[in-house]
């Protein structure tokens, strides 16, 4: 059973339930008196523009370099903060739209209440019983017709009266009416910023509609269907006109056509995958907030692990779909004026972590709004190269908003002067390429990747015998030196490094496969060979940093030295054992001091066992980011909520099931005894196929191949190994003793 359930409402946010079609968001709460939805728009970024550049970074980035090689850290960070910081330091913040409040009239003392999120359709309901009448709910948010639907219903003539408001903490400019069924609200998003408008409409079978000033009032219907929509002057001229229309066109259709336009579109992306751990009822059976507190007192069902799966495909069609903008820290569910870390697109793990699971779980379309926050920087991010640092290409910090921004964001030591943020967004547009093997996509996007790679050729600078970034920081995470003192910025760490060595080699094989020859192609092959290799410290771990440093917090929530493990290939079981083996006592360490205790953090480990074949403790991760990191709603808890360990524990369970590489796939690298039977149905793989796998007790049963493009690979399920090649339209059973 693919849904989420409750036998009470929502009384907090952190219980409500999302819906989403990628543009617009609701958190649904559920009480049937006092029912509030809030509401988002994935373009409701406070202000506009600003030209945040430190005019001064250009002029003492020698002088900061020279610091950091003789190693006077402290002095260095302190002129970073003044002349590395931006102006001001801060970009806007991402908000809430705001809510939709109901007063619903006559409704007695309920009974037999159930709300719940059907992942399969995309659909929320509600029902319970009052006065003898069954009332129901019925929620969606259609992107065909880009509005969201409410259906009231009841089994008795004349038994919805409900009065409806529109609401904004602050900051909007009034109400008024739409006609004799509608109210509108609308403002600016301060200096620079879009106008914004949301609007409800009410169409009654039975009873009556009006607009008492601001109030929405229905009387006696039988059944009502509301009509909402919202916008901004970011897509929309005439904002208010085009709401109307959205509005009207979707009013003129029967609800019954509204509904199946919604469940066939979402259908077409979620029904590619299918998840089965055997019979579940037993778990179904009960309340999934029940499951999460029994979680927490150390009793984590094997059904939570395919519910979450489920849940996670869900969030990432819901808040990121063709057209829309990119997921933020939130998804597109925020119900903040000025949330936690503004809700920005923060790059230095959280939103690559959001598209983790675009590709291997079959929603390649939705990983398109990435691609497209991406070219949004490249312009922004030409002039911060060249004007801070006299660089050639483009570049971003740690954060970037709807405007492109790529300046440093904060003047905070451990993360704030990162410079790879570009460089590792642009390796996605790689990893979308070796999925599809669209060739007309890598064309479209090899120049960008080309200009973040461009960057790092003049940014970096020569030390015994390497190339180096400088500053350069592993988010965000501080070392001690030998004299006591403290820093975070250094010369070469490690994750540069490998993030360096993905994009060079990406950018080098990608103008093969182009045709491309000439000397920047020349110059990315032999720096490549000059970055500074992965290497394993004293204590049979992989150095986080150029020297083996002590660590400040041993337990840190980053593992950033790890990105070779993952999300990278450079450290593989099959391929550098040595290396794998160290990054398992890496992260023994860190568990060992209590890493792991935010849920995005939970995630990128159970990615990384997953990748060292380790079932059993991937999995071990995941009943530990159930029973810490998990809010009654499935929401990942950092605290506070971050969505970002959703998708990252959602692409953890198909690596545990099924990875891939250009050179090879493995089938069950990672299976937990708990999973003692069950299938995936149409998880892909590089190359451009999908792949249908069962078993039972750690035994493949079944193993398909289907080739989505031509593809000649190697298959493994423990130590046999198999060659495949297959034309473009073909499949193949694979059988394994």
């Amino acid at each position: 059973m693919d849904r989420l359930w409750y036998e009470q409402p929502a009384t907090v946010w952190e219980e409500a339930l999302p819906l989403g079609n990628g543009r617009m968001g609701a958190m649904i709460f559920g009480d049937p008196v006092n029912e509030q939805i809030q509401l988002n728009e994935d373009s409701m970024w406070y202000g506009g523009p600003v030209d945040r550049i430190n005019p001064d970074t250009k002029e003492y980035l020698p002088r900061i370099r020279e610091l950091i090689l003789q190693g006077e850290i402290r002095k260095a960070e302190r002129l970073m903060k003044m002349a590395m910081s931006g102006c001001p330091d801060s970009a806007h913040p991402y908000q809430t739209l705001g809510n939709i409040h109901f007063l619903f009239e006559n409704i007695g003392e309920v009974t037999a209440y159930t709300r719940s999120l059907d992942l399969k359709r995309a659909v929320y309901e509600s029902s319970f019983t009052a006065n003898e009448i069954r009332y129901t709910r019925e929620l969606f948010i259609s992107a065909p017709d880009d509005v969201m639907v409410m259906r009231l219903t009841a089994d008795k003539k004349n038994a919805i009266t409900f009065q409806a408001l529109l609401r904004r903490e602050k900051f909007f400019d009034g109400i008024k009416k739409c006609g004799n069924n509608g109210i509108c609200l609308y403002g600016n998003l301060g200096k620079g910023g879009f106008d914004f408008a949301m609007q409800l409409s009410a169409f009654p079978i039975g009873g009556s509609v009006c607009v008492i000033g601001e109030h929405l009032l229905v009387e006696e219907a039988d059944e009502v269907i509301l009509v909402f929509c919202s916008g901004t002057t970011y897509r929309m001229k005439d904002l208010e006109k085009e709401l109307a229309d959205k509005i009207q066109k979707a009013a003129a259709k029967p609800y019954e056509k509204l509904f199946a336009a919604h469940t066939e579109d979402y259908g077409k992306l979620f029904d590619r995958v299918e998840f089965s751990l055997g019979d579940l009822s037993a778990y179904d059976a009960l309340p999934t907030d029940e499951r999460i507190r029994r979680a927490a007192e150390g009793t984590v069902d094997a059904g939570l692990a395919k519910l979450y799966f489920d849940f996670g495909r869900y969030l990432l069609i819901s808040c990121s779909r063709e057209g829309t903008l990119a997921a933020t820290l939130q998804g597109i569910w925020n119900k903040d004026m000025l949330p936690p870390w503004d809700c920005k697109f923060t790059i230095n793990i959280n939103t690559q972590m959001n598209y983790w699971p675009a590709e291997n779980c079959n929603l390649s379309e939705c990983h398109m709004p990435l691609f497209e926050l991406i070219k949004n920087m490249v312009e922004k991010g030409r002039e911060t190269a060249q004007r801070m640092y006299g660089c050639r290409g483009f570049m971003c910090h740690h954060n970037t908003d709807i405007w492109g921004d790529t300046v440093t964001q904060d003047h905070w030591i451990p993360g704030s002067y990162w410079v790879m943020g570009a460089a590792w967004l642009c390796t996605h547009q790689w990893t979308h390429f070796e999925y599809t093997q669209d060739m007309d996509f890598l064309k479209e996007h090899f120049p960008i990747m080309r200009e973040a790679a461009l960057f790092f050729l003049d940014y970096m600078i020569e030390d015994d015998g390497y190339l180096k970034t400088c500053p350069s920081v592993s988010p965000e995470n501080t070392f001690i030196l030998p004299s006591g003192e403290r820093g975070s910025n250094t010369a070469g760490v490690t994750m540069d490094n490998q993030i360096l060595r993905d994009l060079f080699t990406q950018c080098i094989k990608a103008a093969e496969l182009l045709g491309v020859e000439d000397e920047l192609n020349e110059q990315l092959k032999a720096a490549r060979e000059k970055l500074v290799p992965t290497q394993i410290g004293e204590k049979g771990n992989i150095l986080e940093w150029p020297v083996d440093y002590e660590e400040a917090e041993p337990g840190h929530r980053h593992i950033s030295h790890l990105y070779g493990l993952h999300p990278s290939e450079q450290i593989t079981m099959d391929g550098t054992p040595e290396l794998a083996k160290a990054a398992r006592v890496t992260l023994e360490r860190r568990l060992s001091h209590g890493g792991g205790h935010t849920g995005w953090s939970r995630a990128w480990i159970m990615n990384h066992y997953a990748k060292l074949w380790d079932g059993e403790t991937a999995y071990y991760n995941f009943e530990q980011l159930m029973a810490k990191s998990t809010l009654p709603n499935l929401f990942d808890n950092h605290p506070p909520f971050q969505i970002d360990g959703n998708f990252g524990a959602t692409a953890a369970i198909a690596e545990m099931l099924v990875q891939s590489t250009s050179e090879r796939i493995v089938l069950l690298p990672a299976l937990p005894k708990a999973w003692k039977e069950g299938s995936m149905r149409g998880l892909c793989v590089k190359g451009g196929a999908e792949f249908d796998i069962a078993w039972k007790d750690g035994k493949l049963t079944k193993a398909l191949l289907r080739a989505n493009q031509d593809i000649c690979t190697k298959v493994r399920f423990g130590e046999q190994i198999k060659e495949v090649s297959l034309k473009a339209g073909e499949e193949q059973e694979i059988s394994f003793s």
